[in-house]
């Protein structure tokens, strides 16, 4: 009797392959994620300055005289104080409305060189953080006095 012979066929090895591709849709995914989750402007860069008073900038640079300054504030002209009301995309001044095409028109007619006016931003709910930032690089090109920022109470 003749024995058969198994020939042994050569083992193969396991071979282990890092895929990448389920990778590279999970860091997609993140990254549309934080990209919408993100704000394109930083609140901590808007830079809000006020300029200080007449009276400082005097004395700050050392040309105070007792002409310049008042000698107290009961006798310094007062300012013009504007109220402009800031809604989404408009600006509501003396109960007219306005888009920002009229912002430099409406910032340069604030005030004189001599006698700056003041500014009082109404904020109403309506109202974005690039329309804010808007107003207020045009009132810091019209060299506005002061602004002050509010919401608006109520509704």
């Amino acid at each position: 009797m003749a024995t058969a012979s198994r020939l042994a066929l050569p083992q193969r090895k396991p071979t282990y392959r890092f895929a990448l591709t389920p990778l590279a849709d999970a860091m997609f995914q993140l990254l549309i994620f934080f990209m919408l989750s993100s704000s394109l402007t930083p609140y901590s860069l808007l830079t809000l300055k006020s300029a200080p008073p007449p009276a400082e900038e005097a004395s700050a640079t050392g040309a105070a005289t007792a002409e310049a300054a008042p000698a107290s504030p009961a006798e310094a002209a007062p300012r013009d104080t504007a109220l402009w009301t800031v809604e989404a995309e408009t600006l509501i001044v003396g109960g007219q409305s306005f888009g920002f095409e009229a912002l430099p028109d409406l910032a340069a007619a604030l005030g004189s060189a001599s006698a700056p006016a003041d500014v009082i931003l109404i904020l109403r709910p309506s109202a974005r953080v690039q329309d804010v930032t808007t107003i207020l690089e045009a009132l810091q090109l019209a060299q506005v006095a002061s602004v002050q920022v509010t919401t608006a109470g109520g509704s």
